[in-house]
């Protein structure tokens, strides 16, 4: 097996590495830590707990893995992180293990971007080619769909949801769920629209992304009761998926808040 570990580098004898694997100057690797192949481990990283990191990741300095959550609750029980393939994890980047009462595995997907001093709380599930942005934070419990934005120094509540495609603008403090495709920021954060740069950046038909808007009006509009335009954007958009997506989500978890426009759309 090839390897690459700087002699500087403290890594437990238990500690599980695939091909070409690269481990910096000053890293501490822990026992119960698996890396799969060419993963590059750069410096003054510390990866403990039961940590499980994917192929061809990257993690810069001074990040910290599998450290223990923040939760008055956890007696150092062996849960997990798990985190994919192709992730770029920057600079003091933190995620930590999940707790007993959560779940046990906090969890991230493939093909993300962890800018610099963002951070992951326990329990978290994050999807694919998510981006969280300098300073970024999750808290505990946190769903976090596939290709989501969260820009720097925004925060997101735990046990939020947050659905895939959709855009959290900066210094956002967003304390209720998210819609799919949606665009929300403020203090606390509202539902500012839909995520229409990023849909186009997905490559999201015309048609779909006018589909969208107008379920958007029709969902949010001031008459009736918020469950009559729900009955009646399911019945309109029923052949729409990214339509029926929104719905599934708002009915998915009634008892969840959720973020809504400021004013009339």
């Amino acid at each position: 097996m090839s390897m690459d570990i700087h002699p500087t580098a403290i890594v437990a004898p238990g500690a599980q590495f695939g091909e070409d694997v690269s481990i910096g100057p000053f890293c501490v690797i822990g026992d119960n830590v698996k890396i799969g192949d060419r993963t590059r481990i750069l410096t003054h990283v510390v990866i403990e707990g039961h940590t499980t990191i994917g192929t061809d990741c990257t993690v810069r300095n001074f990040a910290n893995l599998g450290g223990p959550p923040h939760h008055t609750g956890y007696n150092g029980e062996p849960t997990e992180l798990i985190i994919g393939d192709r992730n770029k994890i920057w600079e003091h980047v933190t995620m930590h293990i999940g707790t007993p009462g959560g779940g046990a595995v906090t969890r991230v997907g493939n093909d993300g971007m962890f800018m610099a001093t963002s951070h992951v709380g326990h329990d978290c599930h994050v999807g694919d080619n998510v981006i969280l942005a300098h300073s970024a934070t999750l808290g505990g419990h946190v769903d976090v769909g596939d290709f989501v934005m969260v820009s720097g120094l925004a925060a997101v509540h735990q046990y939020c949801r947050v659905g895939r495609y959709s855009f959290i603008g900066g210094l956002a403090a967003v304390t209720k769920d998210v819609i799919p495709y949606g665009l929300v920021w403020g203090n606390h954060a509202h539902l500012e629209g839909l995520n229409l740069v990023g849909l186009k950046r997905r490559d999201f038909s015309r048609e779909t992304i006018s589909e969208l808007r107008s379920a958007y009006r029709l969902l949010f509009a001031e008459e009736g009761t918020f469950q009559e335009r729900l009955d009646d954007t399911s019945a309109t958009f029923g052949h729409s998926a990214p339509v029926m997506e929104i719905i599934d989500f708002i009915r998915a978890v009634a008892n969840r808040p959720l973020c809504l426009p400021e004013r009339e759309v």
